[in-house]
Parts: C-alpha cells; sequence; structure tokens
C-alpha cells in the first residue's frame, strides 16, 4: 500500500479565564463544523488540560496543506476566529506531515 502523507495541524490555546466555558462551546462548534462541511479534514479533535481548565489543545488533519488553507478561509472558520480572537491569552499554531501509510 502506498504511504500517504496528511498535513496535521496542531494549535495550543490558552483562553482568558472569563472565557474559557465559551471557547470550549465554540470549539466544539468549529471541530463539528469543519469535518461536516470540509472533504479534506479528515480529524479535529479538542483536548483541555484538566489541570488548567482555560488551556485548549486542538489536533486537525487535513489531507495536504492546500486543504488547510481552504480551511482558513471557510466561512465558519472566518466567524469563528472573529468571534474568539479576543478571548485568547495566547495561541501557538505548527503544522506536521504525517508519515501513516493507508488510509
Amino acid at each position: 500500500m502506498p504511504a500517504t502523507h496528511r498535513f496535521i495541524v496542531t494549535v495550543a490555546l490558552r483562553a482568558r479565564p472569563e472565557h474559557s466555558e465559551a471557547l470550549r462551546a465554540a470549539l466544539a462548534r468549529q471541530a463539528a463544523n469543519s469535518l461536516a462541511r470540509e472533504e479534506a479534514c479528515h480529524a479535529f479533535e479538542v483536548s483541555v488540560d484538566p489541570e488548567a481548565p482555560h488551556a485548549f489543545f486542538l489536533y486537525e488533519k487535513y489531507s495536504d496543506a492546500a486543504a488547510f488553507d481552504e480551511h482558513l478561509r471557510s466561512e465558519h472558520f472566518l466567524a469563528f476566529d472573529l468571534a474568539t480572537h479576543d478571548w485568547l491569552e495566547a495561541k501557538e499554531v505548527r503544522t506536521w506531515i504525517s508519515l501513516e501509510t493507508g488510509d
């Protein structure tokens, strides 16, 4: 079976404490929207630090970098980004290439 390369995005977010619950809900909607509306989005997992409920970690998997670029231009992402931007104390985005094989 030929190797497939998937584009991985990880995002570490730290919410302003007063916005933690709202961000948690918005992240859940964003994950559901991305998976439902973007054929090239294969995973969108949202995690929270059990010791720091204002710290979130996202793991996203796309077919390729172009698919992630499409995600960043999507109406649902742009609305999410605008709504939540001021809720954040910190945001770190990193990209990776998965070396998994098969689908």
